[in-house]
């Protein structure tokens, strides 16, 4: 493999797995409480 391709394969995982990571902290940190979800028949419906 050529450095251009390692550098880039190297940008991608980092993108794929920084953001996987990022979200799974956000989340740690802001977890989303049961309560403020709508209950499922306030839900809208999909076709």
């Amino acid at each position: 493999m050529t450095p251009v391709a390692i550098t880039m394969m190297i940008i991608a995982l980092l993108t794929i797995w920084g953001g996987l990571a990022l979200a799974m902290w956000n989340l740690a940190r802001h977890p989303e409480d049961e309560d403020q979800l709508p209950a499922p028949e306030e839900m809208p419906h999909e076709l």
